[in-house]
Parts: C-alpha cells; sequence; structure tokens
C-alpha cells in the first residue's frame, strides 16, 4: 500500500518525503490556473530527476483539455498524471494518448465528495483511470482538494468495497493524527496527505512539515500492516 504527499516545491521538500518512505511524490504544475505551491516546467523537471525511480512521480495538472496535459506529459514525463476535475474531467482518450507517449504512465483522477452522483462518478472513471483519489469539497465550493478537512469516510468506504480492484487513495484533511484511523476505517489502496504535511503563516502554506511527513508515513504504514492491507 501507499502513502502520497503533496505538493513538493523544490529538491529539499522532495528529499523529506524520499528520506520518510512515501511511494507517491506530487508537484502542482504552474499553468495559469494559481494552484497552491505550485512549480514551473524547469522546477518540475529538476525535482523528478532527484526522485528518478525512488518513488513515483506524480504530476498534478489542472487544465482545460486533454492538449495541454499531453503536452506537458510528453516533456516532464511523469509516472502518474493526475488530474484535478476541476475545469476538465480525464477521459478514455486521453488514456490511450498517454500510453502513446510512455505506456508506463498512469492516470489518476480526483473525485470531490461529498457529491450527490460520486457513485456514478467512480463507476465511469474506474472503467480506465489506474487510480482515483478522493478528495473533500469544501462547502459552497466546487474545487476539489486543498479543503484541509476530511469528509464523510463512509462514503470512501462504500466505494473501496463496491469497487475491491480499484485502487483508491483516501485524501482531504489527512495528517499524522487521523490517518491511522482513516486507514482502519476505509481501508483504501492509499493515503495523501498536502496541508497537514506543510506549515504555514499569514500567507497560508508555505512549505512541507519534514517531522510530520515522517510522522503520516509511518503511522500509515503501521496502520497497514495494522490491518493486514496488501497490495
Amino acid at each position: 500500500m501507499i502513502t502520497q504527499i503533496y505538493s513538493i516545491h523544490d529538491v529539499q521538500e522532495a528529499k523529506y518525503c524520499l528520506d520518510a518512505g512515501a511511494e507517491h511524490i506530487g508537484v502542482a504544475l504552474a499553468n495559469g490556473y494559481n494552484c497552491p505551491r505550485e512549480v514551473g516546467e524547469e522546477g518540475i523537471q529538476e525535482i523528478f530527476s532527484f526522485i528518478g525511480s525512488k518513488a513515483k512521480k506524480v504530476l498534478i495538472v489542472v487544465s482545460q483539455g486533454e492538449e495541454e496535459v499531453l503536452k506537458e506529459a510528453k516533456l516532464l514525463r511523469p509516472d502518474i498524471v493526475h488530474i484535478c476535475g476541476n475545469y476538465y474531467e480525464a477521459t478514455p482518450s486521453l488514456k490511450k494518448h498517454l500510453k502513446e507517449i510512455d505506456p508506463k504512465i498512469e492516470l489518476m483522477q480526483a473525485v470531490g465528495l461529498p457529491s450527490p452522483d460520486y457513485m456514478e462518478k467512480v463507476a465511469h472513471f474506474a472503467s480506465f483511470c489506474d487510480y482515483l483519489i478522493l478528495d473533500s469539497i469544501l462547502p459552497g465550493l466546487t474545487s476539489i482538494g486543498v479543503a484541509g478537512v476530511p469528509h464523510d469516510w463512509s462514503m470512501d468506504k462504500k466505494i473501496v468495497d463496491s469497487f475491491p480492484n480499484l485502487k483508491v487513495i483516501l485524501a482531504g484533511g489527512l495528517g499524522p493524527d487521523n490517518v491511522g484511523k482513516a486507514i482502519e476505517e476505509v481501508r483504501p489502496y492509499g493515503v495523501d496527505s498536502f496541508t497537514k504535511t506543510s506549515f504555514k503563516d499569514e500567507k497560508g502554506l508555505r512549505g512541507k512539515d519534514p517531522e510530520k511527513i515522517r510522522l503520516f508515513v509511518q503511522r500509515a504504514q503501521e496502520a497497514f500492516r495494522k490491518n493486514a492491507i496488501k497490495e
């Protein structure tokens, strides 16, 4: 099972994740959508080069179309392309063309919770995506992720039970304090942390906290072992 840390801003932060034993390391592409802690193409290339094959390199893309995603995937060569779903959602066509760039590239789609049609969305994406990341939507907003708060994990549990072969990554307000309980209740393929392994000041999220990353990965791995969750 895997632990995933977002959103890395430089090589030093990537090292924190590798030292802690994180299996997936995510970087948000700066392409005009003002993602939190976004990184330009040159910075991503440097981070991905540093990571190498020691963890899976995740490219977080906010986009309005397939062409833009493919352009960046071809340039940056991530292991996984994460489609945020705020403007554009993954399609079978995207999956096909990513495989033409590199057969090893995998596709991850975010699904926001709560949502009245979340099971229909999951069934659709499960038919062609390699991973689904289940993330929180704040009340009154439509954007998925970076909420910093958990949602009702019973929805995630329903998804995991209904799609036993799907690689589900649980996100949304997870940190060292609650990741063990989340794994026990949901039994997902993986867990993700952004806001609660970061430190903040009056300007918002400013960097990754190496001790919080270490504790998050350690406690997640302990919970996976305790609950006998195997790949």
